[in-house]
């Protein structure tokens, strides 16, 4: 008789013990599978080390305009002749013609980089061979130049081709600023205030409290040259007036992401 009471109170026992652990996995937080943890008792969403997603999320932007101090020149020389040597020659006779003008105008020798330089074959096609064959070669040299005083632009170009002659080739001209940081820091600045002066209005229209920012992003930042275009042209020789070149305005944009916690 002993032997069943025990036994039965046993069985009794383990009973509780398993009831006791279901009911426990039931009230516990369940865990999705992307990783975040849901409590009945609180009502919010948590990842699994402990960050709230719950605030004002606001992006604000920051926008400065500015007048460019540099111009960023591409041009150079193109020479064709019967021979590779004698186009190599008129190229390098040309190119120190224009190397002496950057020179004369005030261009410093670290603001000249060579862009492109090519030897190709020029070629005719002959109907009665039904074949093409080679008739000269062709030399191209081209530089990038930075020109820090935008005021001789035009008269730098005027004086290259003039120099050059018919092998000079100017390819393009852009336009930027030397130093943008003092540019960077000001379009900063007015894209946070930007930012919070958004948060500060969601939270009034929403009637809730602002808490600190606990998530803050730049993004942007990037800034293209200003590019100018040049048209083909003949050399004439004799340039009387300068070539006018405006260098116009850029704008420097910058974007700032905030998140604020609620109180």
């Amino acid at each position: 008789m002993t032997k069943v009471l025990l036994l039965v109170l046993s069985l009794v026992l383990m009973t509780g013990l398993v009831l006791s652990g279901c009911s426990s996995e039931s009230n516990a937080s369940s865990k999705s599978g992307n990783g975040f943890e849901y409590s009945e008792s609180l009502g919010s969403y948590a990842t699994s080390d402990g960050l709230q997603y719950t605030g004002v999320w606001v992006t604000g932007t920051g926008k400065v305009t500015v007048t460019p101090d540099m111009a960023v020149l591409s041009l150079g020389v193109e020479a064709q002749s019967a021979t590779v040597n004698e186009a190599q020659d008129d190229a390098a006779q040309a190119m120190a013609d224009v190397m002496a003008v950057l020179a004369a105008n005030g261009v410093a020798e670290k603001d000249i980089k060579t862009q492109w330089y090519s030897i190709a074959p020029v070629t005719k096609w002959i109907d009665d061979y039904k074949e093409q064959i080679t008739v000269g070669y062709r030399v191209t040299n081209t530089v990038t130049v930075k020109v820090r005083d935008i005021d001789k632009v035009g008269t730098i170009i005027d004086d290259v081709t003039d120099a050059a002659g018919d092998f000079a080739r100017v390819q393009s001209i852009s336009f930027t600023v030397d130093d943008l940081e003092p540019y960077y820091d000001e379009a900063r600045e007015k894209a946070v205030l930007d930012a919070m002066d958004k948060a500060e209005q969601i939270a009034s229209l929403a009637d809730v409290t602002l808490g600190k920012p606990f998530y803050i992003s730049e993004t942007g930042g990037s800034v293209p040259p200003v590019p100018y275009p040049v048209r083909d042209f003949e050399y004439s020789g004799g340039l009387d007036a300068t070539t006018p070149i405006s260098a116009g305005e850029m704008e420097i944009s910058l974007m700032v992401q905030m998140a604020y916690s609620l109180q």
